[in-house]
Order: structure tokens, then sequence, then C-alpha cells
């Protein structure tokens, strides 16, 4: 192990930190993505099957609606445990990731 990876610990979501701790919503974000999952499974059976257009989209909308609620709860918990962390040990790289990772999540 490098000495980088001897100061680093990887989070329920794969994104590597200085800090080591279990993300207190792991399990209500890997539900949601199971939603998220059925219903685009779901999108695709529908389309296959030449189904209506409107419940195509309908079921569409739904798949970005669990989406956008799962990075809802992701970016939370990242802002309340990893950027307060962050912010603590003077990690400026942290706060400009966040931005960036803001800014493609809201485009």
């Amino acid at each position: 192990m490098s000495q980088q990876q001897d100061h680093e610990y990887m989070h329920a979501h794969g994104i590597a930190h200085s800090h080591g701790h279990v993300h207190e919503n792991q399990k209500a974000v890997v539900n949601r993505l199971a939603r998220a999952i059925g219903h685009l499974e779901k999108v695709k059976r529908m389309v296959e099957a030449g189904e209506d257009c409107s419940e195509v989209l309908v079921q569409l909308a739904a798949v970005r609606s669990a989406l956008a609620s799962t990075g809802k709860v992701i970016l939370q918990d990242h802002m309340r445990h990893c950027m307060v962390d962050a912010i603590n040990a003077g990690d400026q790289t942290a706060v400009d990731d966040l931005c960036q990772a803001v800014e493609k999540l809201i485009k």
C-alpha cells in the first residue's frame, strides 16, 4: 500500500477521502438506486414492446425523479460529513471538487 493509500479510505460510494466513515444513508441510497434501475428496466421493456410514447415518457420522468432524489441524499450526506471533515482539515481541493460535482449534477 502506498503512503497516500495509507491515509485514504474508500467510502461506500467509492470515492476516497482522507477520513474514514460509513455514510449513514448508504442503505437509503442503494434502495433509491434499485428503484431507479427498476424504472429504467421497465422503460426498456416498454420500448421493446412498442408501448405508447406518453407512457414511456411518464416512466422516464420516474427514473429522472428517482435519480434526482438519490443525488440529493448523497449531496446532503457529503456536505454534512465529508465536507465538514475536509474543511476542518483545510482541504480546499475537496471544496473545489464538490463545486464541480454540483455543477455536473444540476446541469
